[in-house]
């Protein structure tokens, strides 16, 4: 599995050490927030809803440059949209991996 990492944001902030701070500090509370979120609507069987968290996530997915994993939760995030929960187990390890790195940043 592609593991998260901070390539992105590093060439975003360049030497900026403030606004790399400001956007560790964004991503690791809306990352939390948005996963509760979607844990919660697809707990509720709210299959349209939590499309919609993952279609937020992936914007995550990208910031942390894990390319093969947003191509992942596209599909899933389609699946979805269609009452299919087809590689939930997937993308559960994605944010699995993604929140464990955050939360050691």
């Amino acid at each position: 599995m592609e593991q998260p990492n901070l390539n992105y944001i590093n060439e975003l902030s360049g030497d900026n050490l403030e606004f790399k701070k400001k956007i560790i500090s964004i991503l690791k509370k809306e990352l939390s927030d948005e996963i509760g979120v979607y844990v919660e609507q697809l707990k509720n069987a709210n299959y349209f809803l939590a499309s919609q968290s993952v279609h937020k996530l992936k914007h995550k997915i990208s910031i942390l440059s894990l390319e093969k994993s947003y191509y992942i939760a596209e599909e899933y995030e389609n699946n979805l949209k269609n009452n299919t929960t087809k590689l939930d187990l997937d993308f559960q390890n994605i944010l699995k991996n993604m929140q464990e790195f955050v939360n050691r940043l």
